[in-house]
Order: C-alpha cells, then structure tokens, then sequence
C-alpha cells in the first residue's frame, strides 16, 4: 500500500465517522480520498501531521484571510446560509489555485485547539479544591494560547444547576446529570499561568487565525465563543509560558505556590505526550506532592492516557475522564469524579466526594 493509499484510507474513514457532526469536512473528505491531487498536498506534511483535519485548517485559514468568497458560501460558520451545494469542485479548485500557501501552510503547521468550553467541566472541580484549600493558584499545562486560565471572566449556565459567573461575551452551556457540586460563584484564583511548548500569542493575528482555523466549520457555536475568548484574552492577556510539559513543571509549579493552594490542570492535553514522558510527568508531580500540598484535575482520555492513575473499566474508557489527584502531607489521594464531553457540553458526574 503506497503512502497515497493509506491517506486516502484515511479520508474515507474520516467522512465515515464524522458525517453526522461535520457534514462539511464528511463530504469534502469523501472526495478528497479519491483525488490524488488533493492527497499529494496533504502528504507534503510531517508524517505525524499527515492527518485529514490539517488540510481542512489549512483550507480553513486562508478563507478565515478573506480569499475564496464562494467556498465560505459552504461554510456554516462563515455564511449566515450557507449553501447546500456540492461543495467538493469548489473546494478542489481552490486548493489548485492556492497549492503553494497550502503546501506552506500544511508544512510549517499542525493542528491545536483551545476549547474554552472545557472550562464548563474544570469549574466544579475546582470549586470543590478551593472550598478545602482556599484561594487557587493555577498552572495550566498545554495552555495553547492560555483561553482557560481566564475562566472566572466567563458566565456559565449549568443546566440543571444554574447559572455562576460575571455577565460575559464567553457563554458556556453545560448539560449536568447526578449531584454536580456547581459553585455558587467563581473559586478565588490568585494566580494563573500557562505553560505550552508552542503557545499562541492572542495578539498575533496569524496565529489566532490559525487557532480559530482549527476548530471545525461545522460547529459554528465552539467557533464564535472562541473568536469571542480571544477578544476577551485580548484585554486581559493571560500569563503564558513556553517549556516543556515536564521539564519546566516543577518550577512553575513552586512559583505558583507563593500565591495560593497550587492546582495543576490537563485538559485534552497529556494525550499529546508519550507513555514515557506521561510517566516522567506523574513522577514530576510526586516528587512536588512530597514537598507541599498540591491537587490537579485533569480531563482525559483513560485510553489515550493509560500511565495516568486514574480509575476506569478493564477496557480503558475513550470517554473524557474528570478526576482530581490530590497530595496532602505528602500522600496521594484519587477521586474520580465525572464522565464529559470533551468539549464540555455535558457532565455526568458520578463521585460522593
């Protein structure tokens, strides 16, 4: 089988599973996994990038520039009625009319997201931390362009639970189910830092248009609370470090520890990692747990995260996991607490604690 065939596999299978929530990208790539050209340009990337939603992005991007006026026309998130068309000649010539930027584009870039909306399924957790331990001091790891460090400026409706938070332009809903502890207010955070080993500057217009292109066209709502993050972020930039997951942890985390209760957060983001840097970073965590009190909640796959503590089914769960890890007095304490959306459009939560 010729690289070709495995990503034209890689389409077919693509427009299999993601029909029915990205009608969009499930047409385009179901004509995309037979056409060579279309494939050549996707295979100009890193192998580990060789993936149908970097073409889309960076299809995405340039039309987020201004260029293609009749393809947006596709593009629910860029057309107030978007067409219902075949959009697949169109999108075809326009990647022949901009081969060299894609090639650019596809080549120097890959995917990555910043999904405010999972902010909706941290906030209890972190609620709970902050009524045991008092104000928070929060080093968010794979930050990207640090969008969640600002949580307390975004409103909430948890449905059932109500509605917690200052009046905002980010509006989360979240569908809750079993005895979700929803905070009366925002937990007392004085301190917030991110840590990312390619952060997005929120003030760099390039890279937020990359950001924004990466999110799916077909979800309009993920792409509009986002736009509208970044314009929050923009006022109120948040702190933002670049280093490595595990290398550059334990030092951000002592420097947050002056400040408050120091509570590291994954979401989404340790799947990224190896299994042996996963392990270096639950051993990096220990060693800080065995110097002061510290908790971390983190929102994860157990089958992408298999080196992690967290309980879960013989066959590892590819659900999104919500669990707090907590070390006080130097011993390490579990709690699983909740099944969500990876997006946070819903928590299922299941811990008595």
């Amino acid at each position: 089988m010729t690289d070709l065939d495995k990503l034209s596999q890689s389409f077919r299978a693509f427009a299999t599973t993601s029909t029915a929530r990205a009608p969009l990208y499930g047409r385009l790539a179901a004509g995309i996994a037979e056409d060579e050209a279309l494939l050549r340009l996707l295979h100009a990337a890193p192998e580990p990038q060789q993936i149908p939603v970097l073409l889309f992005a960076a299809v995405h991007d340039l039309l987020l520039s201004g260029l293609g006026i009749e393809l947006r026309e596709h593009y629910p998130n860029l057309s107030d009625a978007p067409t219902t068309g075949d959009p697949v000649p169109l999108f075809r010539s326009f990647c022949m009319e901009h081969a060299t930027a894609l090639q650019e584009l596809i080549t120097t870039h890959h995917t990555q997201t910043n999904e405010v909306g999972r902010c909706a399924q941290l906030l209890p957790a972190l609620g709970l931390i902050a009524a045991e331990a008092g104000p928070l001091a929060l080093v968010d790891v794979g930050t990207s362009a640090g969008l969640n460090l600002l949580l307390g400026y975004y409103r909430y409706d948890y449905r059932p639970g109500g509605p917690v938070g200052p009046h905002s332009t980010v509006h989360l809903e979240c569908a809750t189910r079993g005895p979700v502890p929803v905070p009366g207010d925002i937990p007392a955070i004085a301190f917030a830092v991110g840590l990312d080993a390619a952060p997005i500057d929120v003030t760099d217009d390039d890279a937020v248009r990359w950001l924004e292109a990466c999110v799916w066209p077909d979800q309009a709502d993920r792409f509009s609370r986002l736009t509208a993050a970044i314009e929050l972020a923009r006022t109120k930039p948040p702190d933002v470090r670049r280093g490595d997951a595990v290398e550059d942890l334990p030092a951000l985390v002592r420097e947050a520890a002056r400040h408050g209760h120091p509570v590291v957060a994954n979401s989404w983001s340790l799947n990224y990692l190896t299994g042996e840097s996963r392990i270096a970073y639950l051993v990096a965590l220990e060693r800080l747990g065995s110097e002061f009190d510290i908790s971390w909640v983190l929102a994860e796959s157990p089958a992408q995260t298999p080196e992690l503590p967290v309980p879960t089914t013989v066959e590892a769960e590819h659900l999104t996991v919500l669990s707090t890890i907590r070390w006080r007095r130097g011993e390490r304490h579990v709690d699983r607490q909740a099944t969500t959306h990876p997006h946070g459009y819903w928590l299922h939560w299941e811990s008595a604690q």
